[in-house]
């Protein structure tokens, strides 16, 4: 169409709002003893405020010329497994939680095993470097303390 974009892609993206990943997480290993979950799945944790701050970094830098098709992930790799436990720990829940094959863990829909995406080219163009994707997860975790008087 010849019309000016920029399009981000993302991946396994989380918020203190609606329902996703992190906010499961702490709900269930508030509230169960063990929990498994999936570990042959690797990508990367995304903060939605991360994504907001670099949306706004291109915003306020005025770079509506560099039009096309960007990844745009939080920085490192882990699986899900991972990254719930990285949620209790952060959370200070007791649960066991316990690696499952993808097989194991009934699904919907079928997941890639592995679906990190390349920022390289992001990185590049935009000088916008993200934060690693459990230090965004404290981050996020700490906010839904603050919006619930320090409960999760």
């Amino acid at each position: 169409s010849g019309c000016r974009h920029i399009i981000l892609r993302t991946a396994w993206l989380y918020s203190r709002w609606g329902k996703n990943f992190l906010k499961t997480m702490l709900r269930l290993t508030a509230e169960r003893d063990t929990l498994g979950v999936v570990f042959d799945q690797v990508g990367t944790p995304t903060y939605a405020g991360d994504l907001a701050d670099a949306v706004g970094w291109i915003i306020d830098g005025g770079m509506y010329d560099r039009q096309g098709i960007y990844h745009f992930t939080d920085e490192g790799v882990c699986s899900w497994y991972d990254f719930a436990v990285a949620i209790a720990r952060a959370a200070g829940h007791d649960c066991d939680i316990r690696p499952l094959h993808s097989d194991e863990y009934p699904a919907k829909v079928r997941r890639p095993s592995y679906s990190v995406l390349d920022k390289s080219k992001f990185r590049s163009t935009f000088g916008f470097r993200p934060p690693y994707w459990a230090d965004s997860m404290i981050k996020c975790i700490n906010l839904l303390k603050t919006d619930n008087n320090g409960q999760l």
